[in-house]
Order: C-alpha cells, then sequence, then structure tokens
C-alpha cells in the first residue's frame, strides 16, 4: 500500500495562551478532494498555514508527497500550490505581467516561461483579462487569478483555502467546474470552505475540525446519517392526512415529526433498512392511498451544526 499524499500526526499549534490545534491525526490519499470545515476559529487556516510551511507547529509532524514540512520546506513547496483566501493586489501590474512575474519566481525561463504562463490563462479563462490590470477586477476574476498562481508550477497538493468566500454564484460555478477539471487530473484538493453543500457535490471525504480537534472523518453520508435517530421518511397522501397520523401513533417504533398539508413527517427509531420495508407494507395494507414515502437527510449544515452540539454537550 501506497503512503499517503498527506499524513498528520499529532499536530499541536500555540499562539501564547491560544492552543488553536490540539494534537490532530490524520491521512489524507492521493487524488482526493478534501473539504475542510469548521466554525470560525476551529483551527482551519492554522492547519493549512502549517501544512503549506508558512507556520511552524508547535509539535507534531506534517509529511506531504513523503517530506517532513519542517525538515524539507522547499521539497513540500515544489509540490504544494497555496491558495490563501486573500492575495496582494498590486497598482499598475496587468493579469499576464502578474502571472508572468510569478513563473519567474517558480524558474520559469524563456520559451518555458511563456508557454506555461500561457497554459494557465487557458485553464482559468483569463485570455480576455491578460492585459487588464489586475486591481480592476471582481471578486470573481481575482480568485481565478489566484488559482492560476497557485498553479503555476503544476503542483501535486493544491490547498485552498476559503476559494469561493464572496463569489456570486456564476462564479461559484465557474470556480467548482475548474476544481472538478483539476480532480480530472489527478491533482489531490484540500479545501476549507463555508459553502458546504459545495463542498459536498465536489469532495470524497470531509474532515470537521472543531476548537483544534478533529470530530469527523469520513463521507459527507457519513455525516449526515441520523445514527441515533434512525430514519426520517416524509410519507404523502392521496386522502385524508389523518389516517396517516393514526397509522403511525399505532405504529411500533414510529413517531410524527411533524404534520404536512398532504402527509406526515415520521421518525423510525431503528436504522435497519428492513424496517422501512415493512412499514411500507403495512401502510399499504391499511388501504391508505400513498403518493410518495420518501427517505430523508439532513443536510450537510444541519449535520454540521448537530456534530458540533454533540461534541459541545
Amino acid at each position: 500500500m501506497s503512503e499517503p499524499i498527506l499524513r498528520v500526526e499529532n499536530l499541536e499549534k500555540e499562539f501564547g495562551v491560544v492552543h488553536a490545534v490540539r494534537g490532530i491525526s490524520f491521512d489524507i490519499e492521493e487524488g482526493q478532494v478534501v473539504g475542510f470545515i469548521g466554525a470560525n476559529g476551529a483551527g482551519k487556516t492554522t492547519t493549512m498555514r502549517i501544512m503549506a510551511t508558512l507556520d511552524l507547529p508547535t509539535s507534531g509532524k506534517i509529511a506531504i508527497c513523503g517530506y517532513d514540512i519542517v525538515n524539507y520546506p522547499e521539497e513540500v513547496r515544489a509540490r504544494v500550490g497555496w491558495m490563501p483566501d486573500n492575495y496582494g493586489v498590486y497598482t499598475d501590474m496587468t493579469v499576464h505581467e502578474y502571472l508572468d512575474f510569478f513563473a519567474r519566481s517558480f524558474g520559469y525561463k524563456g520559451e518555458d516561461r511563456r508557454h506555461r504562463v500561457d497554459e494557465v490563462i487557458a485553464f482559468t479563462d483569463l485570455a480576455s483579462l491578460a492585459e487588464r490590470g489586475m486591481d480592476t477586477l471582481s471578486k470573481g476574476m481575482g480568485q481565478r487569478l489566484c488559482l492560476g498562481r497557485t498553479l503555476l508550477h503544476d503542483p501535486e497538493f493544491l490547498i485552498l483555502d476559503e476559494p469561493a468566500a464572496g463569489l456570486d454564484p456564476k462564479a461559484r460555478i465557474e470556480l467548482k467546474r475548474l476544481i472538478r477539471l483539476l480532480a480530472e487530473d489527478g491533482k489531490t484538493i484540500f479545501i476549507s470552505s463555508h459553502i458546504l453543500s459545495e463542498l459536498e457535490e465536489m469532495c470524497d471525504t470531509m474532515l470537521l475540525i472543531d476548537e483544534g480537534e478533529i470530530v469527523h472523518h469520513g463521507s459527507a453520508d457519513g455525516m449526515k446519517k441520523r445514527k441515533d435517530e434512525g430514519f426520517v421518511v416524509a410519507i404523502r397522501t392521496s386522502g385524508d392526512p389523518k389516517e396517516l397520523e393514526r397509522w403511525a401513533l399505532l405504529y411500533p417504533g414510529a413517531v410524527v415529526e411533524d404534520a404536512m398539508k398532504d402527509g406526515i413527517r415520521v421518525i423510525f427509531d431503528s436504522a435497519d433498512s428492513s424496517v422501512l420495508t415493512k412499514a411500507m407494507k403495512h401502510l399499504m395494507s391499511e388501504n391508505i392511498p400513498i403518493i410518495e414515502f420518501r427517505l430523508e437527510e439532513r443536510n450537510l449544515e444541519d449535520a454540521f451544526v448537530d456534530i458540533l452540539a454533540k461534541v459541545g454537550g
């Protein structure tokens, strides 16, 4: 089995009396798209800055592509693309000049440099903006430019800190398209965001951090699963919804969560899927005209809130 592209072991970071990161450990496999979730002040940006070699850990280790970030920072930087939540804007500098400057700093020369800058401009759809002053760009255009700078040295591992923050819907869709293309190209992408529904669409796995500790590492479906409540089912009828309520009151293990205009939402106290099959068969035997029997999941935002409530409680 190959080594993970990212390995975090017992990572700690303190700023004076503030304990920002508290002994977290996790592995990320090559080619994954990972969503990094947490409230403001939870430790997301601190963790990512350490991963990007911009801060040193108080203790613990991080290895990226097999290189320890403290002992081999230059090796790590050659393989990591860091996109912060904001970037420096320079007056009297065009989009092309900005990317060309950073291409030079990455060691590209002559025709190789011109070719690489043109590739990045094409990928991020900045060709029409190449001669425009970077200080005149909209938020979405600026994020594409910042992503382009991040991609110049063709890194294997991308760290994106709130890349969709402040973007309008059109710009978010465009950014999401670019991230999908990068994932298809085999890049490993580590994304923090407050837009949880979009992370769900893009990510293979989720990391939830709270007060410097990892409280969930797994799929979005794993976050949303109602482990304590069993299944929640919306049932709609073309007949009298009160008949549904009467049925649920008498059916073992069913509790009416709330009533709808044409039905009810029911919580079953077991997470065994056979329970739903039996309930549906029993309901049909009662001759209640059913037009929908649908399993409901919490959305990612509700799951996020519930997990934090359980940790805090």
